[in-house]
């Protein structure tokens, strides 16, 4: 729709579509301020400008090996030692002579290549005074690496927006830096709500343990900011103004970027975040969207500039609105790039009363076993000799939550479904009801099903990445 909303089906308030959301969240801020900092604490962060040799690599003509600078035809009189770090020899070698030197030191004005130890013959000569005399074969200017070689000065060697990893780190010292001029990571705050909600141990009657603030800072990390420790709330529009109203940031510094609300977001009695956002003169820029799970989501700026994002209090259906504008808000701060656009084949089971794909559209259909949570033991099927079909054993479908392989699209909404990658695109893992993680613990991305899909590619949003 040109308005970019969809009015829901039972009723609801109408939403702002998925795809729009995301646009929203995407320019509601720009790229944070370049910050210069020490290079032990650029690890992960943009350059913000590019990075450029301060000095040449190596620095003067040194050694690649241990062993001999000579000048002239062999056999050469050892007239000196240098040492990496060391004093130079303080002049030019004449023919017929060498130096003995380590690698990385400066080899001497007149040398003509490197002998390394294993290569060379050492004698004592009497004829010389009892000095070293050494003789082999070389080639001219093996062994030796010139000034600038490797990397000259002034030399571009990383572009603007490049991450800064281990290696980075390494190759900025050596190129003569000290600090590095990165993109700063926006610091998300995280407020979780409500009464229930337990931190720690097996939660009793009434209660649930907390699995959204555990999974945040992961999340917020691989978009490119730093969640601060979580503060648990309990429900009330009193706790929730005050937290929000004093929240600062890194180590009691400064209010960080963006603030994370979990929970409050809907329209019930204990969610209060609307109101508080109004009291505080808060500019809301996304009340709802349409997308299932996780239609109360909410975005928001405050009058000192800082976003907040509200989250529901599912914990599926949290990670669904934190992909949708928590994510692509922390990607804008800190200048980080889109994630590429991808998109697969949805395959579902053949019989389903869902759509299915087809050989001719997205390669043959891949039906999926699901077991019920009470089966712990699955009867083996042992064939003999003369058996060449074995038969399938397949168990009744799952009560909690939509079977592996399931989708059921919605008529205005746009649907997350957890998905993993298969050989004709990709499948539905199942176990993906807004209370539950399970399914997107078991997926590789989240699967865009539009409204009223009857089959098709779909696109693919990103989960985060395991480290390494």
């Amino acid at each position: 729709m040109a308005s970019g909303r969809r009015g829901g089906a039972s009723g609801r308030d109408a939403a702002l579509t998925w795809e729009s959301a995301r646009r929203v969240a995407a320019s509601a801020a720009g790229p944070l301020p370049v910050a210069e900092v020490p290079l032990r604490l650029a690890y992960g962060h943009r350059l913000a400008r590019p990075l450029h040799a301060l000095v040449p690599v190596p620095g003067a003509d040194v050694a690649a090996m241990d062993g001999y600078a000579v000048a002239g035809d062999p056999p050469w009189r050892v007239v000196g030692l240098v040492l990496a770090g060391g004093a130079a020899f303080g002049a030019a070698l004449v023919p017929g002579t060498a130096v003995e030197i380590a690698t990385g030191a400066p080899v001497p004005e007149g040398a003509e290549a490197v002998l390394p130890y294993e290569a060379a013959v050492r004698v004592i000569s009497p004829a010389a005074g009892r000095a070293k005399v050494v003789s082999g074969v070389i080639e001219p200017g093996r062994h030796i690496r010139r000034r600038g070689e490797d990397c000259p000065q002034g030399a571009v060697v990383l572009t603007a927006g490049s991450v800064v990893t281990p290696a980075v780190l390494g190759l900025a010292a050596g190129l003569g830096h000290d600090t590095l001029p990165v993109r700063a990571r926006p610091v998300v705050s995280v407020l979780v709500t409500g009464d229930e909600v337990v931190t720690r141990g097996l939660p009793g009657p009434g209660r649930v343990r907390d699995a959204i603030g555990p999974m945040l800072p992961g999340l917020v990390e691989w978009a490119g900011g730093r969640a601060e420790e979580p503060l648990w709330l309990p429900d009330g529009a009193s706790a929730l103004a005050a937290a929000l109203s004093g929240v600062s940031g890194a180590e009691g510094g400064p209010p960080g970027e963006v603030i994370v609300v979990c929970g409050a977001s809907s329209k019930g009695p204990a969610d209060h975040l609307r109101e508080v956002l109004a009291g505080l003169g808060a500019e809301i820029l996304i009340d709802g969207v349409a997308v299932r799970p996780g239609h109360p989501q909410l975005l928001a700026r405050l009058p000192d500039g800082r976003l907040a994002v509200g989250l529901p209090g599912n914990p599926y259906a949290a990670l669904v609105a934190a992909l949708t504008l928590l994510v692509p808000a922390l990607r804008a701060l800190s200048g980080e790039p889109e994630i590429a656009a991808e998109s697969a084949a949805l395959v579902v089971p053949t019989g389903s009363d869902t759509p299915v794909a087809t050989a001719t559209s997205h390669g043959p259909a891949m039906p999926i076993v699901t077991a019920t949570p009470e089966v712990t033991d699955v009867p083996t099927v042992t064939a003999t000799p003369e058996v060449t079909d074995v038969p399938t054993v397949t168990a009744a479908p799952e009560v909690t939550a939509a079977p592996a392989g399931s989708v059921r699209p919605h008529a205005t909404d746009t649907r997350m479904v957890a998905v993993r990658r298969c050989a004709q695109g990709v499948t539905p893992v199942g176990h993906d009801r807004p209370g539950s993680l399970w399914g997107a613990a078991l997926a590789d991305a989240l699967a865009v099903v539009p409204p009223g899909w009857e089959g098709g590619p779909v696109e693919l949003v990103a989960l985060p990445a395991q480290r390494g």
